[in-house]
């Protein structure tokens, strides 16, 4: 049973003190046995990547990239309906990124001097879509559009295979709804190795985003730097704020929701209404017994799963702050009164209809979100982060003439001459 706990409290009951506490942290054994995949990728190439399929995914691979037919037959055999909903879904996700697009901009500054910002979209990017437990293929339309919406050049997936040693049937149709057609039947640290490195078969990336296993997420540190990393995604994390008119099963079901996902989750309910904790516990009791995956569901819960009473909402607000979720939910009154002061969540969903896979799936949002506290500083998934900005700079001589002292003057306070020396030839050079 999820515990019942109070805050301010001293000392902190064990499950909000081990929420506080947890930021990412790397696993030892973990990151050596990716060392030694990165390693292993680079060096061997379409070899190694087939050697570690089967070791770990127990498929015997002969092809990595999924031929075009195999994702033309996934859609043709996608269920109508499910395929409407992907296609609403789509048009939603791509609508809300299209609003966030930025463009160049050029400012002139005097003296005939012109200065801004140049964007250009990533020209490659790998996209992790995991597929062990569950066929994520939400993941795969959350990555892909803002990365269309942006203008990448190409779209690279990588997604563990199936028995039949292609990937997914659900997400090879998903693919194919989105016009991508480069699919490799490739999972884990060994993909986010070729995606990195390139192989034979996969070309290197410019940046990788996507989430994925705890391998799968420690190759992504490992790699940074030879490509870009979008966020470092950890265990899901959900906290509603509720008050006393919050309806309990609700409550229940969208930590539940959450809960599903398994390890490491964290689900969190914080109230001012002590008789809403007691319903929100009896409520998580009923529920999951009836859910399939309800053994899942019960480490998750036993490990994270807390529901906390506050003195008042003002306080449940701030230990939300504190925790800084990936997702939070204000089932609450009126919830647009607390918006602007929850600082820290990764995605905020106001009131009861607003549940947390509306935005898993449909709302156009994007559920690549930062976790364990990332959400402090970090944002989610969006348009931003498959482009870059150059700054642009043309100078002129009669600005140079104005301001050439300023920068030599400066360039010599931090010791380096050499600066200051590219600027006095060319004063001396504009002196007749």
């Amino acid at each position: 049973m999820v515990p019942i706990a109070s805050y301010p409290a001293e000392p902190l009951a064990a499950p909000l003190a081990a929420l506080l506490a947890r930021r990412p942290e790397s696993d030892p054994e973990v990151e050596d046995a990716v060392r030694d995949i990165l390693r292993q990728v680079r060096k061997e190439g379409d070899a190694a990547l087939c050697a570690l399929t089967q070791r770990f995914d127990g498929v015997e691979m002969c092809q990595l990239r999924v031929p075009a037919s195999v994702l033309a037959e996934a859609e043709a055999a996608l269920d109508p309906s499910l395929r409407a909903s992907m296609e609403a879904a789509i048009a939603n996700i791509r609508a809300f990124h299209e609003r966030q697009q930025l463009n160049s901009w050029f400012v002139e500054d005097g003296d005939g001097v012109m200065l801004g910002k140049k964007i250009t979209p990533i020209e490659r990017v790998g996209l992790c879509v995991p597929a062990g437990e569950v066929p994520l293929f939400s993941s795969l339309l959350m990555t892909a559009v803002p990365a269309q919406v942006a203008g990448v050049d190409q779209l690279c997936v990588v997604s563990p295979p199936v028995e039949s040693g292609k990937v997914h049937p659900t997400i090879a149709a998903a693919a194919r709804l989105l016009g991508i057609d480069e699919v490799y039947a490739v999972g884990g640290a060994q993909a986010v190795a070729a995606l990195a490195y390139g192989t034979e078969s996969i070309s290197p990336v410019d940046k990788i985003v996507g989430p994925g296993s705890p391998y799968t997420v420690a190759a992504q540190r490992q790699v940074f730097g030879a490509v870009g990393i979008a966020l470092l995604p950890g265990p899901s994390e959900i906290v509603v704020l509720a008050d006393e008119g919050a309806d309990p099963r609700l409550v229940a079901a969208d930590l539940l929701s959450q809960a599903e996902h398994g390890w490491g989750v964290a689900a969190v309910c914080i109230t001012d209404c002590a008789a809403l904790a007691r319903r929100v516990q009896e409520e998580l009791e009923a529920q999951r017994a009836a859910l399939p995956r309800h053994s899942i569901i019960d480490r998750a819960l036993a490990e994270y799963g807390a529901i906390v009473v506050v003195p008042s909402l003002e306080v449940g607000i701030e230990l939300l702050n504190r925790l800084a979720p990936e997702h939070a939910e204000l089932q609450v009154a009126d919830p647009w009164r607390w918006v602007d002061s929850v600082r820290h969540c990764g995605a905020l969903f106001l009131g009861a209809a607003a549940s947390e896979p509306v935005g898993d799936y449909f709302a156009g949002t994007n559920h690549v979100l930062p976790t364990q506290g990332a959400a402090r500083y970090a944002s989610s998934l969006g348009w931003a982060d498959f482009v870059k900005t150059t700054s642009i700079i043309a100078y002129t001589p009669e600005r140079l003439a104005h301001t050439a002292e300023h920068i030599v003057r400066m360039a010599q306070a931090e010791g380096l001459e050499a600066h200051a020396q590219a600027i006095r030839i060319r004063q001396q050079q504009a002196t007749p």
